[in-house]
């Protein structure tokens, strides 16, 4: 049994590239020679994405988040459910959750036509993430590219790592602290819920039953809760969304002045300002909106440098792993 020569000699090569490029380093300008106008075109489809639909960048945000934890920041976020893996759009904290994955397709779609081959779906996220919060007035920042598509994803990485909307600040602190992201980092992190919406289905249980007791938070202001109480009635269509601060389509720094409110939306949120370790970075942040930019920036990168050991590809879509090519073999 023989390979045709031709043939192994294209599959040998395509091993090698996937191996090879994952020892690339990060680096600003990374595509300068490459695509030079891939960051143009990144924040030009995010412009177009804010225009039709505000909420769709903040979501976008958030893949950054759901991406990096789960084995380094790879696109794995990204990759549809086949018939022999379960992907992570469906784990328990992004089903019904994340949205706006039509975006990256376009932006892909661009990048593409542009410099077929060429941009991770990976690094779309890093560059689409720092867009959604400079479009809506927050910082700007260079970002480090380099970055490969995984190979797979994992459902139960996904559902085991990722944080629940009733997590309490050490579970985030603990969380944060494997990565090795800082108290600072998860207060300054958690202020990209600057921007967006969440569901009813995140709050019911701060609403009505906080910690077993039958009792709305105590921690949420009288006044905030009669509000919610009207968002979000028992009998609710739970997928029903309510802002995630005072200022949903701004980037500043209201979330962190709501939490010193009592106005969290999340139990996840309103913890960091109840505990007494992340609650002084609350109220920093909450003057001094310079300062949490800075932070948030400091973290935003130090999130990006999560990497996987993995080998990996680009991507020609980021919805689906690159077709094998199969060796052909003589008898």
């Amino acid at each position: 049994m023989l390979f045709k020569p031709i043939t192994m000699f294209m599959f040998l090569i395509f091993i090698i590239n996937i191996v090879l490029v994952t020892s690339a380093d990060l680096k600003p300008g990374y595509y300068s020679k490459t695509c030079p106008q891939a960051e143009t075109i990144v924040r030009d489809v995010m412009k177009k994405a804010l225009a039709r639909e505000p909420r769709s960048v903040a979501s976008i945000m958030r893949f950054q988040f759901h991406d990096c934890f789960v084995n380094g920041c790879d696109g794995s976020l990204l990759l549809d459910d086949t018939p022999t893996m379960l992907g992570e759009k469906l784990a328990l904290s992004n089903i019904n959750s994340l949205r706006s994955f039509e975006v990256v397709d376009e932006i892909k779609e661009a990048l593409e036509k542009a410099c077929p081959g060429v941009v991770s779906c990976a690094d779309i996220i890093i560059m689409a993430s720092r867009d959604a919060v400079a479009l809506t007035g927050g910082p700007d920042w260079q970002v480090k590219l380099g970055r490969l598509d995984s190979l797979s994803a994992s459902q139960d990485n996904s559902s085991d790592i990722m944080p629940s909307p009733r997590s309490n600040a050490t579970t985030l602190i603990n969380l944060f602290q494997k990565y090795n992201l800082n108290v600072k980092d998860l207060v300054a992190l958690s202020g990209s819920h600057s921007i967006g919406k969440a569901r009813c289905f995140s709050i019911m249980f701060r609403l009505y039953n906080q910690s077993g007791s039958g009792k709305p938070d105590p921690a949420i202001d009288p006044g905030f809760r009669a509000e919610l109480d009207k968002l979000c009635p028992l009998d609710v269509d739970q997928n029903k969304t309510g802002n995630l601060d005072a200022t949903p389509v701004v980037f500043d720094n209201q979330y962190f002045k709501d939490l010193v409110g009592g106005r969290g939306f999340l139990n996840s949120d309103q913890t960091l300002f109840t505990f007494p370790q992340t609650q002084g970075f609350v109220r920093s942040f909450s003057i001094d909106q310079n300062e949490f930019f800075k932070a948030f920036v400091e973290g935003m990168l130090k999130l990006g440098d999560l990497q996987s050991d993995q080998p990996g590809e680009i991507r020609k879509n980021c919805r689906v792993v690159n077709p094998r090519p199969a060796p052909h073999v003589l008898y």
